[in-house]
């Protein structure tokens, strides 16, 4: 489940009906710009590999705005409302964003430690300018160098984003601050 997201408290099995449906809903409010979402999602590439999914799970929830989900997504998700289910295209400049070779970069083989194994394809973590790490793949390397991609694994991908909203709650910008009704 990506970063941010939670399970609701509110939900639990005695929100279902004697059927087993789900009834969780609120009135038909619609997803804006400030609104607290509770959905399932699957993320698949193009060619239908499943990135991620809840769909067998809690549903998940966030603020739209809070950096929870890219902006080429929350877009989608913008009138929707309880129960809608829907399947959208989403384009790499969009998503994760395109390749760019400028984030692989030529790393000196001595900066890695002298018993590391590389291999291509292995997951590396660099300490960023800010502290943070910064996890890079390695695709190539020989004595002399590494080359090391810096590009989101997503990134140039298109995906399919699929949505069924479970609940909207509104949310009103108040000073800065969402303000929940």
């Amino acid at each position: 489940m990506p970063a941010g997201w939670e399970v609701p408290d509110n939900l639990s099995e005695s929100d279902n009906d004697s059927a087993g449906k789900n009834t969780m809903t609120t009135q038909a409010e619609t997803i804006n710009s400030s609104s607290r979402v509770t959905m399932h999602f699957s993320l698949a590439l193009g060619d239908g590999t499943l990135v991620d999914s809840n769909f067998e799970g809690q549903p998940a929830s966030f603020t739209m705005g809070d950096g929870s989900l890219l902006p080429g997504f929350e877009q989608c998700l913008l009138g929707l409302k309880a129960e809608d289910q829907r399947s959208f295209t989403v384009e790499a400049a969009q998503g994760f964003g395109l390749r760019k070779t400028e984030n692989i970069l030529s790393v000196k083989r001595s900066d890695f430690a002298p018993d590391m194994t590389l291999s291509p394809g292995l997951v590396v973590s660099f300490a960023d300018p800010s502290g943070g790490e910064m996890p890079g793949v390695i695709t190539t390397f020989d004595e002399q160098k590494v080359e090391v991609d810096f590009n989101h694994p997503l990134a140039g991908k298109t995906l399919c984003f699929e949505v069924r909203i479970v609940a909207v709650e509104k949310g009103e910008e108040a000073g800065g601050a969402v303000q929940w009704k």
